[in-house]
């Protein structure tokens, strides 16, 4: 053998032991290694480069999205002729798919002389996603054979870019004409199905089993997916439950844990996650990133958090911004801020992860420290920056400043950020900059009208709110429940009862009465407005009722003296499923009995919310009872509650109790109260006027004098009184 054969046979045996060691790199995701190895191979004198050397770097190339490398790459295989090869064209074709360039993709494809099935998969694959839907079905009409994975091509291509007809219709067709589906077809079409067309997604799960694909986890995943979209979480269940094994996989955890978590079922899902690390498979990252969206308790999160750096993602961003957004929500900021301050790679969801954070804390200089921090490392604000910033503001200079930074980013256009200056500038009482940023405005939405009329409202514009609530009916944008209640509100307010009512019928026409907030305002609406008859059907009516339903029934009781029904309102609330009394609805309930005299009931019910329901008295809680047994002449019973109560007793209180030692010439208590309130209201003319008003009820003439004769002493002046009727 001569030495040039030996050197050509060396080389070819080098070339291969290279081409192994380009494939390994590759499939290890190694892509910029395998691209320098093919540098060395092309620059060697004595290799050279073959099509397998070529599509393993094209590969990379794709993979890696790297164009520039690849186009150079697509050159070399023209000049050394190596693009006739198929697989050197196909990976070509792959590059520019990946890379979204649709053009060359089309000239690849028409130059390769006899395309295989990879070849009109992913032109199809490409001209569908990228939005050409009616030439990728008029290739597809006109291909000369198609096997399933070109029907998959054309459909996953469709359910990727939003032609969900054109996906099921593909579908369909594939039925007619007897092309057998595979797990493909199916996990692309059950992911499209959503509640509109759920006896759809069910027959399509029907044919799953009966073709036997139910054992495939990537079937099994679109089909948990499609249950959890519809609300059916029974049903994802039990296509969990029936493929467990080795058919669920990290995907169909992950899938359960968040739908259970999006179905607002956090034990049950974070129960999913133990079982996961169970039966022994590696939690993913966006299993962390779930989970640690369900911790609210400190406890649980440390636990989560270093099971996800036991598990290695130490050093992921997403995981950190995840895990700080975890222990913002339970409260521990410090810890938050440490994980922020230990990050390697800070996004801009780290920055408006940590504002939040700092926002929902109420710390509004901090927050704005950290964007300070965050512009001068040159991460440019978005739209949750300026929102997080602004919900965090305590003074109208902060949103000011807020406003010239939005305007210096282009961030004014953005509905969102107009929106959150919109609620700024009307919480901080400056209606007209918050009717400005309205009127500026280039696309306003729902919001932005609920955010200008609830500003009107908060600020004292009544008549201003409704007006625009007259406007926004009449605008192309529909109310919604939120609008309904504000403007209800504002009617209450102002006795505005035919509007009102205008609005009722307008609710009750569009369909809107099932919503429980609005007949929350109804009923409020019409016991403000003297219609307690009104108020009652509204909630008679109601299909849903909450805790604020009964309160505001109750409320309404109590406004219009009708204390006996406002007890026994309590009574029928108590026996309710679900319904538990809060510390709103005893002040509701004490109040009517405090009013209507029933001091039975009143003391039944005092003591029902500290013994039964655990609820510590507050200042109305106490002044209720402390009112009622005051009326009804039990002074002593009333001192001693007061009394033995280890708490600072609010003034109002002591002048409740005042009032009644005045209507019951109780001297002594009287005396005791007035030293009292002089201690805390110094020189309050109305205690010596009670108090004086009191001896004169004894008959003790000369201690009402000497009382008269004090307040002169002291300066305290009473304030003669007015009448606005012209004599």
């Amino acid at each position: 053998m001569s030495s040039k054969t030996l050197a050509a046979e060396n080389a070819i045996t080098h070339l291969i032991k290279l081409n192994c060691l380009l494939a390994e790199s590759t499939r290890s995701h190694h892509f910029s290694k395998t691209l320098k190895l093919f540098q060395q191979i092309h620059s060697s004198h004595h290799l050279k480069p073959d099509h397998y050397t070529l599509s393993t770097a094209l590969t990379a190339c794709a993979n890696h999205r790297n164009t520039f490398v690849g186009t150079q790459l697509h050159g070399h295989s023209i000049k050394s002729c190596l693009k006739m090869y198929i697989h050197v064209s196909n990976t070509l074709l792959s590059l520019y798919a990946k890379s979204e360039n649709l053009g060359s993709v089309k000239r690849v494809f028409e130059e390769i002389k006899t395309p295989d099935v990879y070849s009109w998969t992913t032109l199809l694959s490409a001209c569908s996603k990228l939005g050409e839907v009616e030439y990728a079905c008029k290739v597809f009409d006109e291909m000369p054979e198609r096997n399933v994975a070109v029907w998959n091509a054309v459909i996953t291509g469709c359910a990727e870019n939003g032609y969900k007809d054109v996906a099921f219709g593909l579908f369909k067709r594939m039925l007619v004409l007897g092309v057998r589906h595979d797990n493909y077809t199916f996990a692309s079409v059950l992911s499209l199905c959503c509640r509109e067309i759920e006896g759809f997604g069910r027959g399509v799960h029907s044919l799953v089993i009966k073709t036997g694909f139910l054992v495939k986890p990537s079937v099994v995943n679109a089909l948990l997916t499609m249950y959890f979209d519809i609300g059916s979480v029974e049903d994802a269940y039990e296509v969990f439950e029936g493929g467990e094994g080795e058919v669920c996989d990290c995907i169909s955890y992950n899938a359960m844990i968040a739908g259970l978590a999006g179905a607002g079922r956090d034990v049950e899902a974070l129960l999913m996650f133990k079982d996961m690390q169970e039966v022994h498979l590696r939690p993913t990252e966006l299993t962390f990133v779930s989970v640690m969206g369900l911790c609210s308790c400190a406890r649980i999160a440390i636990q989560v958090h270093a099971q996800a750096i036991k598990v290695g993602y130490e050093n992921c961003t997403s995981v950190r911004n995840a895990a700080m957004t975890m222990y913002s929500t339970c409260g521990e900021l410090d810890t938050a801020h440490m994980v922020f301050q230990e990050m390697q790679e800070k996004d801009i969801v780290s920055w408006n992860t940590i504002i939040t954070g700092y926002a929902q804390g109420h710390l509004a200089g901090a927050a704005i420290l950290a964007y300070l921090q965050m512009q001068s490392e040159g991460i440019l604000p978005d739209e949750f920056t300026v929102g997080s910033l602004l919900a965090s503001t305590e003074m109208l200079v902060s949103v000011e400043m807020i406003l010239a930074v939005v305007f210096k980013y282009g961030l004014f256009s953005n509905t969102q950020v107009s929106n959150a200056l919109l609620s700024a500038f009307s919480k901080h009482g400056e209606i007209k900059q918050a009717y400005e940023v309205f009127n500026g405005m280039c696309h306003r939405n729902l919001i932005s009208w609920n955010s200008l009329i609830s500003g009107l409202q908060l600020n004292g514009f009544l008549v201003e709110g409704l007006e625009e609530f007259s406007e926004l009916l009449k605008s192309e944008m529909s109310p919604n429940a939120y609008s309904f209640s504000i403007a209800l509100s504002i009617c209450a307010s102002i006795s505005a009862l035919g509007h009102g009512k205008q609005i009722h019928g307008y609710i009750l026409k569009n369909g809107f009465f099932q919503q429980t907030s609005l007949g929350n305002a109804l009923i409020t609406l019409y016991a403000k407005s003297g219609d307690l008859d009104r108020s009652v059907k509204v909630f008679n009516a109601m299909n849903e009722k909450d805790i604020i339903s009964w309160n505001s029934m109750i409320s309404a009781y109590a406004q219009h003296g009708e204390g006996k029904e406002a007890a026994h309102c309590f009574q029928v609330m108590q026996d309710s499923a679900g319904i538990r009394p809060d510390e709103a609805t005893f002040t509701a309930v004490l109040s009517a009995c405090s009013h209507a005299g029933l001091v039975d009931n009143g003391i039944h019910i005092f003591n029902s919310m500290v013994n039964k329901y655990g609820f510590e008295p507050g200042v109305d809680h106490f002044s209720c009872i402390v009112d009622l047994l005051g009326r009804a002449g039990h002074l002593d019973v009333a001192e001693r509650l007061i009394t033995t109560k280890l708490i600072d007793i609010d003034s109002n209180i002591w002048w409740t109790l005042f009032s009644s030692c005045a209507a019951h010439g109780n001297l002594r208590l009287g005396r005791i109260i007035a030293e009292c309130l002089l201690k805390k209201e110094h020189n309050n003319p109305t205690v010596y006027v009670l108090l004086s008003n009191i001896y004169a009820d004894a008959s003790q003439w000369e201690e009402a004098a000497n009382m008269r004769e004090l307040m002169k002493t002291c300066g305290a002046i009473k304030q003669p009184g007015c009448s606005w009727i012209n004599s």
